[in-house]
Order: C-alpha cells, then sequence, then structure tokens
C-alpha cells in the first residue's frame, strides 16, 4: 500500500515541487503517474523511495512511514521496493548473473536463495540464455530487461519505473510494457513515470495525472492535461 496525504515538497531554493497531494494505490495496483516536464513526477518517486523527505504530509509505504522513518528502517523500506531507471545502471564490467547476484548480496541472500532465484527472474523477463553476456554485448531492450530483473531479484512488494521506456523504440516499448503489465499480474505493484502518450494510451489502466504540483486527475485510462489527452 502507498499513500500520501496532504504532502508538500518545497526545495531550498524556494520551489514548490507538490502542493498537497493526497494518492493511495492499493497493493497489486498498476498505475501510470504521468504530466508535464516540471510537475512533479521525479519529485514524487524520490519521495517514495526516501531520497527525499516532505516538506508536510504524510507518507505510508508498504507498511513504512517514510516521512518520519529512521536511518536504521530506510533499507528495510527499500528492500521492498524495486526500482527501475531510464539509464539502466548496470554495472559495465559484471556480467547479468553478477549484476543481479550483487545486488541480492546486499541485502544478505544466501549463495543457494541466489542460485535459485537469478534463473527464475532472467527467464521471467525473457533473458535466460544470457546470464553470462556483459551489458555492453546486449541491445538496448535486453538491458532494459536486465533491469528489470534486478528490480525483482530481491522479491520486492512494489515496482517503481522512472520513464523505463525512454531509451527505447516504440516495438520494445511496448514489449517492455506488457512484461510489465505480467509482473503485476503475479501480484506486484507497479508504478509507471512517463510522459508517452501513446503507450499510457494503449492500455485501460489507472492514469494519475500530475501537473503544478498536484493531482489535476485520476481516472482509467487517458493521459489529460498539458499536452497529452486520452
Amino acid at each position: 500500500m502507498i499513500r500520501l496525504t496532504d504532502v508538500e515538497m518545497e526545495y531550498e531554493n524556494g520551489t514548490d515541487a507538490i502542493r498537497g497531494i493526497t494518492l493511495n494505490i492499493a497493493d497489486g495496483e498498476f498505475v501510470f503517474l504521468v504530466g508535464p516536464s516540471g510537475s512533479g513526477k521525479s519529485t514524487i518517486i524520490n519521495l517514495l523511495t526516501g531520497e527525499l523527505i516532505p516538506s508536510a504530509g504524510r507518507i505510508m509505504v508498504n507498511g513504512f512511514a517514510v516521512s518520519t522513518i529512521s536511518g536504521k528502517q530506510l533499507p528495510l523500506m527499500r528492500r521492498t521496493l524495486g526500482v527501475i531507471f531510464q539509464d539502466f545502471r548496470l554495472i559495465e564490467k559484471k556480467t547479468v548473473y553478477d549484476n543481479l547476484s550483487f545486488v541480492m548480496r546486499a541485502v544478505g541472500a544466501s549463495p543457494k536463495e541466489i542460485r535459485k532465484r537469478i534463473p527464475y527472474v532472467l527467464e521471467l523477463v525473457g533473458l535466460k540464455d544470457k546470464a553470462l553476456c556483459h551489458p555492453t554485448e546486449l541491445s538496448g531492450g535486453e538491458q532494459q530487461r536486465v533491469a528489470i530483473a534486478r528490480a525483482l531479484v530481491n522479491n520486492p512488494t512494489t515496482i517503481i519505473a522512472d520513464e523505463p521506456t525512454g531509451n527505447l523504440d516504440p516495438d520494445r516499448s511496448l514489449e517492455l510494457m506488457r512484461l510489465l503489465i505480467r509482473i503485476n499480474e503475479l501480484g506486484a505493484t507497479v508504478v509507471i513515470v512517463t510522459h508517452e502518450k501513446e503507450l499510457v494510451n494503449r492500455f485501460e489502466k489507472r492514469v494519475v495525472t500530475i501537473d503544478g504540483g498536484k493531482i489535476i486527475s485520476d481516472q482509467i485510462g487517458g493521459y489529460v492535461g498539458g499536452t497529452i489527452h486520452g
């Protein structure tokens, strides 16, 4: 469960990035978070992951009070999240398998757990034959699938994807979105930040539109406001 209640975020330079947002995302939901550049989407992602603390209001993420979270609890909260970035952020000198095992070892997984989990996740994202490849040997779409596998490998309850299709062509973007929908159908909550009108409008999913730091629409299907309309 993700719950933002009367959340405000003012940066030190005086910019009001978020202005009194209240938003609930239930376990197992699939939500697009959309809006024009500078609308506050990235700020919300940083608030959900604990990178930022709100100026006012309350944020709950998977049972953790992020707005008042302690340094000891923050890593525990982040283990419930799998975050996918636009720029992949893979370690080029490590194989696909080692990129994933690195993330699992970081949270204390045993060698047995690593050997069991990685093949399963790679098969899920369609990369079961790429375990020994390095990122530079893969296409952009394949690298993004590795990034998704990395987000999944510690079995988080929530996936947050920040412009995950930004570096992909339309066909690969559609393929990636279908994969994220499949992951959602397996039980994970999925929140996707994007500005891609055509992609959002191909799926009848919940769309939360943000502009000027406020929610201007929350509906099933269709990106409204700014330059994009359903």
